[in-house]
């Protein structure tokens, strides 16, 4: 039977040669990606904790309301996936995979988990500042009320095992959604690819070293009790961090690389193999031929537009 998706195999293909492009792009192009991701997903996080803000709710049917917010939070990774935006996240498994097909350096690797990382962050704390903050978005009781508790529970009362354990998880799921959906053709399917497994995520209350960008900032910004700027470091970024890199790194990059790639033959995206030629462009030389003679260069030299990623 036909299906209009890529494979496994296909969409572990299709993943690595992304994070060869994303590896390749200048990085005031992969820096700005990055900030406007920070933009998106925060906006998405203020909608969930703004819907999360139902004193009645959360008093006799706190399970209802989180799912309610889980179903809601999706958009922000959608229209990030969308419009091409960076996340550290989805880094951590496009750029492993390119890296383990040996198709950019670890170095390349590294430097775009350092630059998305702090891009990510400033576009959050621009967020936070400029529209919920001075904004005064969550300035009524029971928003004000809402964001304290939620960076409490979130950055106080769990332990720095906890966040690190539920940042492997939210990684995970943040990854296999991106995953899902680079298999689909069309938009529909790819929204729904995306959007089940990041509803996981949320409505479990795990830990996304980007989403807390937001939220623990807003808690501090609102006045939470305890959160300091060095507690948020200490036990917020760096216990999350290390599990998104676990989560997205080795239980999705790795564990696909090795079930769909590794000693496998090459894969055709599309009937195109990696590296080759555009289409009209095949009796050119895959290597070495002139830049003036291809219209549309190698995923390899960082140029041109992807071909087969989407």
């Amino acid at each position: 039977m036909s299906v209009n998706c890529y494979n496994p195999k296909e969409t572990t293909e299709v993943a690595s040669r992304a994070g060869v492009y994303k590896a390749n792009t200048r990085w005031d192009k992969v820096f700005l990606s990055s900030v406007n991701a920070g933009f998106l997903l925060s906006f998405a996080c203020a909608s969930a904790l703004s819907t999360n803000a139902a004193p009645w709710f959360q008093q006799n049917a706190p399970g209802l309301i989180r799912t309610i917010a889980a179903l809601i939070f999706p958009w922000g990774l959608t229209a990030i996936v969308m419009t091409g935006s960076d996340l550290c996240t989805g880094s951590f498994m496009f750029t492993t995979l390119a890296a383990l097909q040996r198709r950019i350096s670890p170095l390349k690797m590294l430097m775009h988990w350092f630059i998305t990382f702090w891009g990510n962050l400033a576009g959050s704390l621009f967020i936070v500042a400029i529209i919920s903050g001075y904004g005064g978005v969550f300035d009524a009781a029971a928003y004000k009320t809402e964001a304290q508790t939620f960076a409490v529970t979130k950055q106080v009362t769990a332990h720095w095992h906890q966040i690190f354990l539920r940042g492997i998880g939210a990684n995970w799921l943040v990854c296999l959604a991106c995953f899902l959906g680079m298999s689909g053709r069309d938009f529909a399917s790819k929204l729904m690819g995306i959007w089940f497994p990041t509803f996981a995520f949320v409505s479990l209350g795990l830990d996304h070293v980007v989403a807390n960008m937001f939220f623990i900032p807003t808690g501090i910004w609102q006045g939470a009790n305890g959160i300091t700027v060095g507690l948020y470091i200490w036990k917020g970024i760096i216990p999350a961090l290390l599990g998104n890199i676990i989560g997205g790194g080795l239980f999705v990059a790795s564990v696909y690389w090795y079930l769909h790639l590794q000693g496998e033959p090459p894969v055709m995206i599309d009937g195109v193999e990696y590296g080759a030629p555009p289409v009209g462009q095949a009796t050119l030389p895959i290597i070495g031929r002139s830049r003036q003679h291809s219209r549309e260069p190698d995923l390899e030299s960082g140029e041109g537009r992807k071909r087969s990623e989407v």
